[in-house]
């Protein structure tokens, strides 16, 4: 016991050579934590080119993102950390095509989560909505969040983990140095808000009055809606589970009971108006003039 006291004192009164540079006037100086974020795109199979477009344009947006071939198997979701440790990527991003028009997105951090899976609705890309404004390929963003996210441990929870995954570190390899466009996060209905808007300082009108600040939303666009929230890297005990998310897949269902409903309707009023003319028929008196005079 006392000799794992001794080594405990000599462990806490030494630094870690590895944690030190050296400063040539003021000596040795704590290293700076470095943001060493990278992170691992891919989809499933079975995705459509509004999806395919959707994960180019954040492919532009994110230079830390690599970018890799599709996923064969949809069951087989063990497999994207080991595929992250060999693309040397701490964070993941995929993107699960579900009848092709359905689509899912998973948020993990890899090798031990936490994961988060969301729905993705209400797509626009950049070409799609076709606005004017513009950023710098490979230029870092600034992250908005919402306040609503620091109200609930899952929206804390999401927060941390697409800081991780959408800010782009300063030392990536393809990132520019300037900051040109803000990409925010809100909450509205129980849903995550995507927008990506460019910073202007000046007035196009007047490019050399004084500056003034003012954004333009240049896209893409989209609605998550968180789902589940697991511990581990796509599997592991379920943290959060959103109780009011309805698969679409059962909302389209629905859809097509109602339009049944209203054809079995239509034919049951058919039927009983058939039923009642019969009875008509019946119950006709026997003097009737149609009896008397035929």
């Amino acid at each position: 016991m006392a000799s794992l006291l001794k080594e405990s004192r000599k462990a806490k009164g030494k630094r870690n050579a590895d944690d030190m540079e050296i400063d040539q006037d003021h000596g040795p100086v704590m290293k700076k934590p470095r943001n060493k974020q990278r992170v691992l795109m891919l989809s499933s199979r079975g995705i459509n080119h509004r999806m395919r477009h959707l994960m180019n344009d954040l492919e532009a947006l994110l230079p830390h993102v690599k970018k890799d071939s599709k996923l064969d198997s949809k069951n087989h979701l063990h497999l994207l950390p080991e595929l992250a440790d060999l693309n040397n990527c701490n964070n993941t991003l995929y993107f699960e095509a579900r009848r092709h028009e359905d689509l899912y997105m998973w948020a993990a951090k890899t090798p031990n989560g936490p994961s988060i899976k969301l729905h993705v609705q209400n797509i626009h890309t950049m070409d799609e909505l076709k606005m004017t404004g513009n950023c710098l390929k490979g230029s870092r963003g600034i992250l908005s969040f919402d306040k609503a996210f620091d109200e609930s441990e899952w929206g804390k929870l999401t927060k941390e983990v697409f800081t991780h995954i959408f800010g782009v570190p300063p030392q990536a390899r393809k990132a520019k140095p300037f900051i040109d466009h803000v990409l925010t996060f809100s909450i509205l209905d129980s849903k995550i808000w995507f927008r990506n808007f460019q910073i202007i300082e000046k007035d196009p009108l007047q490019p050399n009055g004084p500056p003034q600040m003012s954004l333009t939303e240049i896209g893409p666009r989209f609605v998550l809606t968180p789902i589940r929230i697991f511990e581990g890297a796509f599997s592991g005990a379920t943290v959060y589970s959103n109780p009011e998310f309805v698969t679409p897949a059962a909302v389209r269902s629905a859809l097509k009971r109602e339009k049944g409903d209203k054809y079995g309707n239509r034919k049951h009023a058919q039927a009983e108006r058939g039923s009642r003319k019969d009875l008509r028929r019946l119950e006709e008196d026997e003097l009737a003039v149609s009896k008397v005079f035929t």
